[in-house]
């Protein structure tokens, strides 16, 4: 019998609709300190690389300026038997001197979190580019896993977090 972690692996083509369809990723750095900095973002998914639009100060863009290793981390599915999820690792690329791919990425925000883009809408886009840059996550690692590819049986909801999810 095959180990159950082959079992589960996404094919790349998976990957690709899987982090094309999902809106919220954890993103870690290394702090100043060397502790891990988690935090929740959205993200833009374009041509098959990931990239996550930031202030310049923020303390993401200060943490990969002295350490580029980043993770990317995007998960979905409230069960066991549902769970799905995709792990990046590798450099976080600060792009600090690109107008047009700043332009692109907060373009693919917009529209993966709000609605088609049109002209009317620019304000909305240029207020977004103000004073940020881009991350470019160049990957060296990726895990998957996609718990559905197991056949088990469906799983009720449960445990006393039940009631607030989806709420």
């Amino acid at each position: 019998m095959a180990k159950q972690r082959t079992q589960i692996v996404m094919t790349d083509q998976e990957i690709e609709a899987f982090l094309s369809e999902q809106r919220n990723a954890t993103v870690a750095t290394v702090g100043p300190q060397g502790a891990v900095h988690l935090v929740a973002m959205w993200y833009a998914h374009l041509d098959g690389t990931i990239y996550l639009e930031t202030k310049g100060k923020s303390q993401k863009a200060l943490n990969l300026r002295r350490d580029g290793r980043m993770s990317f981390l995007v998960e979905a599915g409230q069960t066991y038997d549902q769970l799905r999820g995709v792990a990046l690792e590798g450099t976080g690329v600060l792009v600090e001197d690109d107008p047009e791919l700043l332009w692109d990425v907060c373009v693919n925000v917009f529209e993966r979190y709000n609605g088609p883009y049109s002209e009317e809408l620019r304000p909305f886009v240029e207020t977004m580019t103000h004073n940020r840059a881009v991350v470019r996550l160049d990957v060296d690692r990726v895990r998957s896993w996609d718990h559905r590819k197991l056949g088990l049986p469906a799983m009720e909801l449960g445990g006393t977090t039940a009631a607030s999810v989806g709420a």
